[in-house]
């Protein structure tokens, strides 16, 4: 049985949990990543709809400064990087090397 992406899905968010979960088996802890990976898209493509409508620059009392939707759009699109590279969904393209900087936690003994 194929699971159900999380209630409220949008657009982008489906197809990125379609994509997934029809090419691999995932377990409950990787589903887990995938529900979260897949609102953080749908968050993302929310706030590339406000950036596009109202513009990279917005005004503040300090003056003109970039876009808080800009801003919060760097900081999903980084949390969507983590949560993928998490799933460790292997590429197809052997030219792709894995993702760097992720490193185990180290102990003292």
């Amino acid at each position: 049985m194929t699971p159900k992406p999380p209630t409220g899905t949008r657009a982008a968010g489906r197809r990125l949990w379609s994509a997934i979960v029809g090419d691999y088996e995932l377990a409950e802890h990787e589903l887990q990543i995938l529900r979260e990976a897949v609102r953080t898209v749908d968050v993302i493509d929310a706030l590339h709809r406000v950036a596009g409508v109202e513009g990279p620059l917005a005004d503040s009392s300090q003056g003109v400064r970039v876009h808080p939707a800009l801003v919060e759009l760097r900081q999903q699109r980084i949390t969507l990087a983590r949560l993928l590279a998490a799933l460790k969904i292997p590429t197809e393209d052997p030219s792709v090397r894995a993702p760097r900087g992720v490193y185990g936690i180290r102990g003292t003994a």
